[in-house]
């Protein structure tokens, strides 16, 4: 996690043992998406909106619903999207690197404002969640796919 201004982001780095196609896949089929990070209505083109179905948590007033649009898309290379949702207006960047016979993958959630205490909760709980539980289910996805 770095702070960039008065903002901050969480960085997130993993080799995946898989191809960067079959990790695309991962990341921009809706179906396989749900598998590893949550419900959805994603396509992979600009100007896409859609949601993420979370688990709501309302200790803090988060509804569960996270609407989102598609930023950048770069197959096999680059996505990025929007995240709006408990109170959070973030942007989620993946990006995709060969690395042996593998993938690098790297993920940024940024634009985090830890002035602001829903963000400052958002961003400690969705660091070690990033580092943690999504990258092992998106692990298990990948290694489900033929």
């Amino acid at each position: 996690m770095t702070p960039t201004g008065e903002r901050a982001s969480i960085e997130v780095d993993e080799y995946l043992p898989h191809p960067p196609g079959k990790v695309w896949r991962a990341l921009s089929e809706p179906d396989l998406l749900a598998r590893w990070l949550m419900p959805n209505d994603f396509e992979p083109v600009v100007g896409h909106r859609f949601t993420f179905a979370a688990k709501p948590i309302p200790s803090v007033g988060f509804d569960g619903r996270i609407t989102c649009e598609v930023l950048a898309v770069e197959e096999h290379r680059l996505l990025r999207i929007s995240w709006h949702g408990g109170g959070l207006d973030t942007t989620v960047t993946w990006r995709l690197a060969p690395e042996g016979r593998g993938t690098r993958l790297f993920i940024e959630h940024a634009g985090f404002d830890l002035d602001d205490p829903v963000n400052a909760y958002a961003f400690r709980g969705m660091g070690s969640g990033w580092r943690s539980d999504v990258l092992r289910s998106l692990h298990t996805t990948l290694s489900a796919l033929s």
